[in-house]
């Protein structure tokens, strides 16, 4: 299911790509919920044998894409719906693999999502982010028993679960984390196919990234406020950890503002121990053992980073995207402050044409 706001050549050649698939064509099919894409988009994509459904909204929003594309269908058809965004392109084994890692069919699984384009220094650090997110939120979880984080595109579930789900679901941002918790609300398990690539457009400019930062900002903290004492009392009374840490995930800020924070206010506190320390006659000693934890937590949270980091970005290339951590550091900062509303419109994040 791809849900196509404008779009017109990216969705095409998603499309394109979709059918070079070595899973049975005619065990799947590719839909296009069309929201303002022209008539001759249209022709070409039913000629490449994509089935289309043409939506109009005064308000566009996935969900409402998701649910009209739902509704077209004959339900007992499908087994899984996969949601994909515009520009995600599945690897030629994707559906083999996906098909592999439902052989027990769960309820819900997310994908794996890597780069499609690593163009840019921006492009490279979003890159970073999300390998770092797979590593941490993702495998790493699933790994100790608890549920893999959901990213918006590449999640496989059940129809019919799907389908009912999606019926209660009318965000505007954000409808993955109100799909996280409502599931986990419920004790279901998301399970992680590390193995089913996807291939996800990163953001390549300051400004592109800023609105799509600005949208997923506002959900979390949408979904921390609305969620985070009903997650606590189901810790408590019913044990319920799942849905507990994915709230608690939702006051964790983005890991470039964490780590500026954690310099600047390691650099503060390391400044004031020292003039402070040395007027109120502490010994060089104490003074010292705190000296070396201020200096020990920044160091702690990148070499965290770095262990999160997959083998294949480790190298000169990335170190010198790291030249846009100050920029990226400011936009996300300045991002915190211009969140008012944004959870309210739909904000769309522009894509290219990248393979």
């Amino acid at each position: 299911m791809y849900p196509a706001y404008k779009g017109d050549s990216v969705i095409l050649s998603s499309i394109k790509e979709g059918r070079n698939q070595g899973y049975p064509n005619e065990l799947f099919d590719l839909l296009v919920i069309a929201d303002k894409l022209k008539p001759e988009t249209l022709d070409d994509l039913r000629a490449l044998g994509a089935k289309v459904v043409e939506v109009t909204f005064e308000n566009s929003t996935k969900s409402k894409s998701l649910n009209a594309g739902l509704a077209s269908l004959e339900d007992g058809i499908y087994d899984y719906a996969i949601i994909m965004d515009i520009d995600n392109v599945m690897h030629p084994e994707f559906l083999e693999n996906l098909n592999h890692g439902l052989a027990d069919n769960p309820l819900i699984a997310q994908a794996h999502r890597v780069a499609k384009n690593m163009d840019t220094d921006m492009a490279i650090l979003d890159a970073v982010s999300e390998e770092i997110n797979n590593s941490i939120f993702r495998k790493a979880h699933t790994q100790v028993g608890l549920s893999s984080a959901l990213i918006g595109s590449g999640i496989a579930m059940q129809y019919a679960p799907f389908k009912n789900l999606m019926s209660e679901i009318q965000a505007i941002g954000g409808f993955d984390k109100e799909m996280e918790v409502r599931l986990l609300k419920a004790q279901k398990h998301i399970d992680y196919i590390e193995y089913a690539l996807v291939y996800d457009e990163k953001v390549q400019d300051a400004e592109i990234f800023e609105n799509q930062r600005k949208r997923w900002l506002s959900a979390q903290f949408h979904y921390l406020r609305s969620s985070f004492f009903d997650s606590l009392k189901a810790l408590i009374f019913k044990g319920n950890i799942d849905y507990f840490n994915k709230v608690f995930q939702f006051l964790l800020l983005p890991r470039v503002l964490l780590l500026g924070l954690t310099l600047m206010a390691g650099g503060i506190a390391l400044i004031l121990t020292l003039i402070y320390g040395m007027k109120a006659g502490l010994s060089n000693e104490f003074i010292t053992l705190n000296v070396r934890g201020l200096i020990s937590l920044p160091l702690f949270v990148l070499f965290s980073l770095y262990l999160a980091t997959p083998k294949y970005l480790r190298k000169r290339r990335t170190l010198v995207a790291l030249r846009q951590i100050p920029l990226t550091f400011w936009v996300l900062f300045r991002t915190l402050f211009r969140l008012k509303g944004a959870n309210k419109k739909f904000i769309h994040t522009p894509h290219s044409e990248k393979k």
